[in-house]
């Protein structure tokens, strides 16, 4: 099936006299008839449904769908991005171990990285993603366990090339992990150009409607977890009485030691309701990006002739930096988020946002109504000028997230607010 066709159908398939929309199985519980079924279902040795922090029938279609949006063998849904994250890092390093992140990332995967990890025991190096590969490669180190970036940053939408950090990272018998929350499966399939597991911020497009909190791991089933620097996946766990990861699931290892070891003692699962509201997101996942994209393109053009903006960074454009990148792995779209820097600084930036009308300023991005935000005046209202330009973040920049309104209203709505700073 294509993906427009994928988005729909896959995950789920209604027998005779079935609910044709995937139902909600609201229940914590499922009951068997003997002691000896679930015992078989405890020591993973058939598949099924015990306990809906590790397995729900709802919760299971959307990840059976999300995995064939991005051919995988498998994925794993949790309770949010930051979640997925979290879990996809932890499946792979413990304490005394390191990882090796681009440095344009989410602020809250940064700090998610570099402060929070750091109390578990794992170190965490950022390099500039534009250097060559000798200069990333010495941040390398004898307990690196992964490399891990954005197909496109928030908010710097730099673009990553990652067929040349999945070739770096395995050279060294390391994983490549790409969140690719702005992209979504539409206009990039990581796996495809060699990245190992994919991340998603399900709140996202996926959703796309501010209702549902949600993220999700995806594993490529491509990487041989046996190479010797993963010895979780080749010895027994003997929380399963000995079960070997690698022998009992062969290539959805990562997924399924995700699943049944972290997800059990972490419980940051996702729930029936809420993977019943991001499945309807991901029904019309592929129209919306492309007016995202549509409306996106549209309106950054225009902001880069109009007067009162500065600069404006978006990977579609033909003078960003990230132009080439975006041609190779975006070529269909490059989300509808913009990042632009009025002229002004930090005063002209929080007056543009107490300007919008139809705009609604907020600190969310990717929904299907336009909104806006002013970094300095919000999510980094603590640091000064100097500090926020060492953070990469100009005091005037504008964070906008192109919806599906009719993208001559978008534009008269920014043109009034220019008019009236």
């Amino acid at each position: 099936m294509k993906l427009e066709t994928k988005c729909l159908h896959e995950g789920y398939s209604p027998q005779n006299g079935q609910p044709r929309v995937v139902p909600i199985c609201q229940s914590t519980t499922f009951r068997y008839d003997t002691a000896e079924n679930i015992a078989r279902l405890f020591d993973l040795q058939e598949s099924g449904f015990f306990y809906s922090r590790i397995g729900n029938p709802t919760v299971d279609a959307v990840e059976r769908k999300i995995a064939a949006l991005e051919g995988g063998v498998g994925a794993l849904c949790a309770s949010s991005g930051q979640a997925a994250n979290l879990l996809a890092v932890l499946n792979l390093a413990q304490s005394g171990d390191h990882v090796v992140s681009a440095a344009k990332i989410y602020g809250g995967t940064f700090n998610l990285l570099h402060s929070i990890l750091r109390r578990f025991g794992i170190e965490t190096t950022f390099v500039d993603q534009n250097d060559s590969n000798e200069r990333i490669a010495e941040a390398i180190r004898p307990n690196t366990k992964l490399v891990f970036g954005e197909t496109l940053a928030n908010p710097a939408l730099s673009v990553l090339d990652i067929e040349r950090f999945a070739s770096l990272a395995h050279s060294h018998g390391l994983p490549l992990l790409v969140d690719n929350t702005f992209a979504t499966p539409v206009f990039c399939r990581p796996i495809e150009f060699g990245a190992d597991i994919v991340i998603h911020s399900s709140t996202k497009y996926m959703d796309g409607h501010a209702v549902q909190l949600g993220g999700v791991i995806v594993d490529s089933g491509n990487f041989d977890w046996t190479n010797g620097n993963f010895p979780e996946f080749t010895e027994p766990d003997e929380t399963y009485h000995g079960l070997v990861y690698t022998e009992a699931f062969g290539r959805g290892a990562y997924i399924a030691k995700a699943r049944v070891q972290l997800m059990r003692d972490l419980g940051c699962c996702q729930s029936a309701q809420g993977a019943f509201y991001t499945n309807l997101g991901l029904e019309t996942l592929p129209l919306r990006m492309a007016r995202h994209a549509e409306n996106a393109a549209a309106i950054a053009r225009w902001l880069a002739r109009h007067p009162g903006v500065q600069s404006v960074s978006y990977p579609g454009l033909p003078g960003d930096p990230y132009h080439e990148l975006a041609q190779k792995y975006l070529p269909a779209g490059q989300s509808g988020v913009i990042s632009f820097v009025i002229k002004g600084g930090r005063e002209a930036g929080s007056a543009f946002i107490d300007s919008v009308k139809l705009i609604s300023p907020e600190v969310h991005v990717a929904d299907i109504r336009t909104s806006i935000l002013h970094p300095a005046s919000s999510t980094h209202r603590q640091l000064n000028d100097e500090q926020l330009t060492a953070a990469g973040i100009s005091p005037g920049l504008v964070r906008l997230s192109t919806g599906l309104e009719n993208v001559d209203d978008i534009l008269e709505d920014l043109e009034q607010a220019f008019a009236r700073i």
